[in-house]
């Protein structure tokens, strides 16, 4: 059985229940990108998830020089901002645009 962040293994869960095991096993990762999104909107401006995501990952990988070594993959942030906009959506739901999932 494939490790939980090995990406490189063949994989049966589809893309969504990969991204609900990350996303509950790295809380940090959603708080940070909500922090990101608030300090954008503050200073009235907007920028796409891919923006904050990249921004995430300098910090988390860069920055921090993190303990914990996880990856952030990409098929994950449309995910994130999904979740962004149903949780805060008087907030964020005109900010992000959003498009149609390929895959589910």
């Amino acid at each position: 059985m494939p490790d939980l962040f090995d990406f490189t293994g063949p994989d049966e869960r589809t893309i969504q229940e990969r991204f609900e095991r990350f996303h509950h096993a790295h809380p940090e990762v959603f708080a940070k990108l909500v922090e990101l999104a608030r300090e954008v909107k503050a200073r009235g401006k907007r920028a796409g998830i891919r923006t904050l995501w990249e921004k995430m990952r300098w910090s988390f990988e860069i920055e921090a020089d993190a303990v914990e070594d996880f990856k952030l993959n990409d098929h994950y942030h449309s995910r994130y901002v999904r979740l962004i906009v149903e949780r805060f959506p008087e907030e964020f739901s005109e900010f992000f645009e959003l498009r149609r999932l390929k895959a589910v």
